[in-house]
């Protein structure tokens, strides 16, 4: 689980998205988020890549728990079981995505920015899940911690997705 406190300047990344941009570009691929706790803030960074119609399909936010079963299939069982901030959450909001929105990436972003949900000692404020789907398939998932107000532990959450974005397509 990665640890992150330093502050994110907007411009570093908005220099991570554009290089993001350009491998997706580049290797001719398309990507959707499904968001709760980010809200539609990662699929707005992204639209404001230059040529973000040539890879951003779109994105779904999804912050209240009914719409990720409504619309994104995921089952209430699995909501009551692991919680809506949680791996299993964040993996089956990304498969139910590509129900949603046709892609070659799928992406969910659930987590805990704010006190409320399920935060415990194991799972405190600043716990966010990332879960990519490439073509369908597991591509990466990762659980970070961050540390900042609301605003920048969502921000935070986005540059790591821009960052994970190039490491896994370099």
């Amino acid at each position: 689980m990665l640890t992150k406190t330093e502050k994110m300047s907007s411009s570093e990344t908005i220099n991570k998205i554009d290089k993001a941009a350009k491998l997706l570009i580049g290797k001719n691929l398309t990507l959707a988020f499904a968001e709760s706790a980010t809200a539609g803030r990662a699929s707005s960074a992204f639209s404001l890549a230059c040529e973000a119609g040539k890879f951003l399909k779109g994105g779904f936010v999804c912050y209240d728990a009914a719409l990720k079963c409504d619309v994104l299939y995921v089952s209430q069982e699995i909501l009551d079981k692991f919680s809506p901030e949680s791996m299993e959450v964040t993996y089956a909001i990304s498969l139910g995505l590509t129900k949603l929105i046709p892609a070659d990436i799928h992406i969910g972003i659930t987590g805990l920015p704010c006190p409320g949900g399920s935060e415990n000692i194991a799972k405190p404020v600043g716990t966010m899940f990332i879960c990519a789907l490439l073509h369908g398939e597991l591509w990466f998932s990762e659980r970070i911690l961050l540390h900042g107000s609301h605003k920048q532990i969502v921000d935070q959450t986005v540059d790591f997705v821009a960052a994970k974005l190039i490491d896994s397509l370099s």
